[in-house]
């Protein structure tokens, strides 16, 4: 039951989460770049409706028509000329996605006026600019707004149009997904997509609108008979505002008005059908592009002009006009979108005007779903997905998720190729599934993990980690673990022990010695001691590798430090605890391994470096000191400041040992120790040359300074010796002999 919990649980993350990423604008982002993007060019292009195509200004039109580059700089005869012509082919609206706010010569504009009336299907664009503006409260304090106004085209222009409209894009980040068809912030004015379908239907509506009318649908005073056929661009707005806001209660949502059962009655021609859900539809949405550039028919503007034989048949058909160049990706009016091409050249403002005017046409701009439905189909998802990879063997689980997956991929491509459907697509596939993925699979082994960790904290107690993890996860004969090893070995002692076990019950004693050991074992792992033995009150550890590393001997070295300093801090809150650590340090070969007989083994360090280690640490004892290695240990660790002491025969060993006493990091060192290291360095120079006098004067010097030094009154008290009379001066004066430990 608890594993069916947690594998629901796993999913009902999955599919949250999916869920709200989905619903936040990143996600929203995600779904746009990437998701929408690829259901596009797995769409590939498609044929656009036949109704529309697109006249074209290109970076050739001016010189095969005989005028400057710039269209800015043509007269408005050329305009004249191109409405004289279309209006010869039959077009059925002349959508001019060109801006004519300023005036020219008065007779050119006459002429393109005259042009524009007497051809009574002129659409012209209405330039909406919006700005921040600076407005001052109560206490001075400064906001901004955003503000829009129009920019009506001219007005000579304007009074011949059938209809005039704005075609702002909204863009999101660098690209266009959507277009306007009522324009809210403009007091819900028609854009030129949504005027241009109006106006193209115009002759085929007379009786519905007429039914409109009649049923009370709509209330406009004498709406004309044709939607603006005896009227002008002024009636037309009026007329389209007043049924957007009769026909959509909502045009921010799309929510629909009364009556619209009876406006789709059987029967009615597609293109009213298409004007019904212009208008009970929603404000904004999303652009369904066709393709690449020229994937709608465009025709050059000095084909038309010259009346080339090229030109298809326009009979009935919507002419939107305006800058579009298929081989220059740098004409001045172009829009990023998923379908710009590999050489840079993008979807033209004009023919995006025509791409929107072809989707409400069609009815076939692409249909997002809304928060609700989204937010539970991808939590279902995520719930099936993250439960099967959970739940299921790995063999099994894992197949079956991404067979879901690659099931609903193909579901949601073909929604959108044959029914315009957007459902999310990179969410659940590109970031529920590896996570559903990840997290089933990641369960699974923290699962199996939690079983091994179990057995291995059991064998850690007693053996290194590393190990106990080998043989917890049976990859490891319990034999192989056996070795010899160059090690840096580590030696510790519990100074005044007996002391404290007198004065201690076994039960404190045995919580006083834990805490110890852990205070002083911290250090130890921070500095990755290989192998710890506890011995009695002490500790024997080594830092192993296959040859001499100096990198393992600076971390024995940084650890015995630690450690003194640990153990210096456990003695405040352990007043029992007066002397201070004693550590002892040697470098050379060690067998690390199982030792013991009569079936119960101990995981050990033996050699004789670990032995030297032990008396080393034990001379602490005789020189009143805390933390000393053989001279061997400390070559070329540059940053410790250690002391020689000089050569000792220790207890029951055969060979000298060069000791030196370490005393801190160079980099923590104070004058004083530095000092002290000089002195001592001098003094014992003269004693090793048998000039006891001297060097007892330099050690007597030494203590005034620093009373306590025990290395500096263990030979004090050996020249006071040598001086003596009655005594015996050694052979070697170099060299200490021990023989106690």
């Amino acid at each position: 039951m608890r594993r069916l919990m947690k594998g629901l649980a796993v999913g009902v993350c999955t599919g949250l989460s999916g869920a709200l990423l989905a619903l936040s604008p990143l996600g929203a982002g995600f779904e746009r770049n990437v998701g929408l993007a690829w259901l596009f060019r797995a769409r590939g292009p498609i044929t656009p409706p036949a109704e529309m195509v697109v006249v074209g200004i290109n970076a050739r039109t001016g010189a095969d028509i005989g005028l400057p580059s710039l269209p800015i700089q043509w007269p408005r005869t050329i305009h004249a000329r191109l409405i004289e012509e279309l209006v010869r082919r039959n077009a059925s609206v002349i959508a001019f996605d060109m801006h004519f706010s300023e005036p020219k010569s008065a007779e050119q504009d006459r002429a393109f006026a005259t042009a524009i009336t007497e051809s009574g299907r002129v659409v012209l664009l209405e330039k909406l600019i919006g700005r921040r503006q600076l407005i001052t409260g109560g206490g001075g304090k400064q906001s901004a707004i955003w503000t829009e106004s129009t920019e009506p085209p001219l007005a000579s222009l304007a009074a011949g149009s059938k209809g005039i409209g704005s075609f702002p894009l909204p863009k999101l980040g660098a690209s266009v997904y959507e277009f306007w068809t009522f324009k809210a912030s403009a007091g819900d004015a028609p854009t030129l997509p949504a005027v241009a379908l109006q106006l193209h239907a115009a002759a085929t509506h007379p009786h519905w609108l007429e039914s409109l009318v009649r049923t009370g649908t709509i209330t406009v005073r004498d709406p004309p008979p044709a939607a603006g056929a005896d009227g002008d661009a002024g009636a037309l707005r009026e007329l389209m505002r007043s049924l957007r806001s009769t026909l959509a209660a909502d045009g921010a949502t799309g929510a629909r008005g009364p009556q619209q059962d009876d406006l789709l009655e059987p029967g009615l021609p597609p293109v009213l059908r298409a004007l019904v859900e212009l208008y009970r539809g929603p404000n904004v949405r999303y652009l369904n592009f066709y393709g690449p550039p020229g994937t709608i028919t465009t025709i050059p503007y000095q084909a038309v002009i010259n009346a080339s034989g090229d030109v298809p048949d326009l009979s009935g058909k919507v002419v939107f006009v305006g800058y579009s160049d298929l081989y220059d990706a740098g004409q001045p009016d172009r829009f990023y979108t998923v379908f710009t091409s590999d050489d840079g050249v993008d979807l033209s403002g004009v023919e995006i005007a025509a791409t929107s005017f072809a989707n409400l046409l069609t009815n076939r701009a692409l249909k997002p779903l809304n928060a609700l439905p989204t937010a539970a189909m991808l939590t279902a998802f995520g719930l099936i997905m993250g439960a099967l990879v959970y739940l299921l063997p790995a063999l099994w689980g894992v197949p079956l998720a991404l067979a879901l997956a690659a099931s609903y991929a193909l579901a949601a491509q073909h929604g959108f190729t044959t029914r315009e459907l957007w459902l999310p697509f990179a969410t659940p596939l590109l970031a529920q599934t590896p996570v559903a993925l990840f997290a089933g699979l990641l369960g699974q082994y923290l699962l199996e993990r939690r079983r091994g960790k179990r057995v291995s904290e059991a064998i850690s107690y007693y053996l290194p980690e590393n190990i106990a993890r080998d043989l917890a996860k049976n990859t490891l004969d319990p034999a192989s673990v056996n070795k010899v090893v160059f090690s840096t070995c580590l030696a510790t002692d519990m100074a005044g022990f007996s002391s404290i076990a007198e004065k201690l019950p076994p039960g404190e004693l045995a919580s006083f010695l834990n805490e110890y050991f852990d205070s002083l074992s911290r250090p130890l792992r921070e500095h990755k001691v290989d192998v710890t033995e506890f011995r009695a009150d002490g500790i024997m550890c080594a830092w192993t590798s296959p040859a001499p590393l100096l990198a393992a001997r600076r971390s024995a070295v940084l650890a015995a430090l630690g450690a003194a300093a640990a153990i210096t801090e456990f003695k405040q809150r352990n007043p029992v605890l007066v002397s201070p650590l004693r550590i002892g340090l040697e470098v050379g070969w060690v067998y690390v391994g199982h030792a013991g007989g009569g079936g119960h083994f101990v995981y050990s360090i033996v050699g004789d470096c670990a032995n030297t280690a032990s008396r080393v640490e034990s001379l602490n004892k005789h020189l009143g000191s805390q933390i000393l290695a053989s001279q061997s240990t400390v070559e070329a660790l540059d940053e410790i400041l250690v002391r020689p002491l000089g050569r000792f025969q220790l207890a029951g060993k055969s060979e000298p040992v060069a000791v030196v006493e370490i005393v801190a990091l160079k980099e923590r060192a104070t004058a004083g120790d530095l000092q002290r290291c000089e002195r001592f360095a001098q003094a014992l120079a003269h004693f090793q040359a048998a000039d006891w006098a001297m060097a007892h004067t330099l050690f007597d010097g030494i203590l005034d300074g620093h009373p306590e030094d025990g290395p500096t009154r263990f030979y004090r008290a050996r020249c006071l010796r040598y001086l003596d009379a009655s005594s015996t001066a050694p052979e070697d004066p170099g060299l200490i002999l021990m023989t106690e430990k």
